[in-house]
């Protein structure tokens, strides 16, 4: 969900956020559908795949006490590579293929 300030998600971006969502959460390995969690705010392409539990929950959550963050010792940037990594997997390897690319 996007604040009322903040422009309109480009096709591109749009559609890396609806690539991200359908992942697995990047902390816990729930199967997806995910929250795409946006590590600063309008930059939609440093989007993490997080469960609900995960991202908003009030004890294990990222917005919460960040429980299960704290025992698998992760961050921001550990989910972030993992999110990655496994997009470039479902890519076949090749994240930065053309149909990935705008206008493509």
């Amino acid at each position: 969900m996007r604040s009322k300030n903040s422009k309109a998600l480009t096709m591109a971006e749009s559609n890396h956020v609806a690539r991200v969502k359908s992942l697995p959460c990047s902390v816990c390995d729930q199967p997806g559908p995910s929250d795409a969690h946006h590590i600063k705010q309008g930059q939609h392409y440093t989007t993490v795949a997080l469960c609900k539990s995960c991202h908003q929950g009030s004890l294990l959550g990222l917005h919460g006490q960040r429980r299960s963050w704290l025992i698998r010792k992760t961050e921001e940037i550990d989910a972030l590579n993992i999110t990655i990594k496994r997009l470039m997997e479902s890519e076949g390897g090749d994240f930065f293929c053309a149909k990935n690319t705008p206008g493509s």
